[in-house]
Parts: structure tokens; sequence; C-alpha cells
């Protein structure tokens, strides 16, 4: 276990310290808060609410997942392979388990990075008025646990392809299911399902499953759901690599 954990975190380190310094990196950073600052304040109307909490902010955290993550996400196995240094990569003295999870929790916490560096709106919130802190909170962490459910679906598209453009597409309509099946539209191009069946397809939505942290709810089957998504496209990144060798 120790031996296990000692390569992943190797994994990890290497990985994590790529994106710190990667230029790339910084343009996401960069992207990816101006277009927060755009959806909360310009599109979401922020200070014309008069409510003193995030619901706007978070609201737009699907959509901004959807191509700002599969775009991160993209290159991770893809590059690898087209690259080259894949076949290098298994010849180390580590299992695909290892290498798969070290790169996974490398993409999510610097991922964790650019979401805390939203905390100016949290403080723009603050001086505004007396928020509440649980919603606050309860909506960062599912926002955080979220975006590794995104990260889990590109690193399976980008196992599955060495081309970065195939796999960054292939990973938005995997997500884009995920969250449509979540929104009222839904419901109204698929009136003729049985509302049972309806009800079950729209809880495989990140949406239904995110709307309860907005509002400071942390349920257990909401993180149970999320961790499930992890854990199943994970396996199926390290299935369709066990394939190629």
């Amino acid at each position: 276990m120790n031996s296990f954990l000692t390569s992943v975190f190797v994994i990890f380190k290497k990985e994590f310290k790529g994106y710190i310094f990667s230029l790339s990196s910084l343009i996401f950073l960069i992207i990816f808060l101006i277009l927060q600052a755009i959806f909360t304040f310009v599109i979401g109307k922020f200070y014309s609410t008069g409510q003193s909490s995030l619901d706007l902010f978070f609201y737009f955290h699907p959509w901004l997942y959807l191509f700002l993550l599969p775009a991160l996400g993209m290159k991770v196995w893809a590059e690898e392979k087209r690259s080259g240094t894949y076949e290098i990569l298994r010849t180390l003295p580590v299992s695909l388990y290892e290498i798969t999870l070290g790169k996974f929790f490398a993409l999510w916490c610097f991922v964790l990075i650019a979401i805390f560096l939203t905390f100016p709106v949290v403080l723009t919130l603050y001086y505004l008025g007396n928020p509440d802190f649980g919603p606050i909170f309860s909506g960062y962490l599912m926002s955080w646990i979220m975006a590794g459910a995104y990260l889990s679906i590109s690193l399976f598209a980008s196992s599955v392809t060495q081309n970065q453009i195939v796999s960054f597409v292939f990973s938005i309509l995997i997500c884009f299911i995920f969250v449509f099946l979540g929104f009222d539209t839904f419901k109204h191009y698929f009136t003729f399902l049985p509302i049972n069946f309806y009800e079950f397809i729209a809880n495989l939505s990140f949406v239904t499953h995110f709307q309860r942290g907005i509002k400071g709810i942390i349920d257990s089957r909401d993180l149970i759901y999320f961790f499930s998504i992890i854990v199943l496209f994970l396996s199926l990144n390290i299935l369709t690599l066990n394939k190629e060798k």
C-alpha cells in the first residue's frame, strides 16, 4: 500500500509541477478567471440581483467546465501517445493504475487552484452584504468535486485517441449529455417517457446533484454520485489503455 501511494505521489508531483510552470496552464487560468467574471458580473448581472448569495456565480459552473475542462484534459494521454512518451512511461516500474491516479489528482488539484483564485467574488459579496457562509462553502466544495467528474471524462476521452481535437470534442459530447439531462428542455423533448423513468434519467445529470450544493446542502447521495462517475470513467480510461498494450 505504501509503495502504491508513493508511486502515485511521484507521478502526481511530476505532473503537478508541469501544470504549475506551464505557459498553457497560465493561459488556462487567465481564460478561466475572465470567463468566470463575464458570466457572473456581465451575463448574470451580479450587482443588479440585490441578493447576498453566490447562486449566479455557481449557476454557470457546469457550462464553464463543459468547455474549459475538456480543453485542459484533452492532451493528458493523447499528447503522450502522439509524442511517443507513452511507450516510455509504460516501461517505468509503476502500474497503469498509479499513473492514471497520479495524472488525475495532479489535474484535479490544479483545477482547485483555479477555483480558489475566484476568491475576489467572495470578498465582493461580503463587502456588499452579510451572506451565509454555508452555501458558499458547499457550493465551492461541490463545484470542485463536480470538476473531478468532468476531468475523469476528459481523461477517458483522451485515452481513446492520439488526436487532441478528437479528444476535446468527444469529451464535450459526453459531458454535455450529463449536463443536458438536468434541464427542463430535456423534459420537453421526452414527454413520452414515463415520469418515473424521466426522473431517473434527470437524476443522472451533473446539474441535478450540483444544485443542492449551491443551496448549502452537502448530500451523501450527491457525493456518491460524483465519485461514482469519477471511478467509472477512470476505470474506463485504464481499460482502454490496457487494450492497447
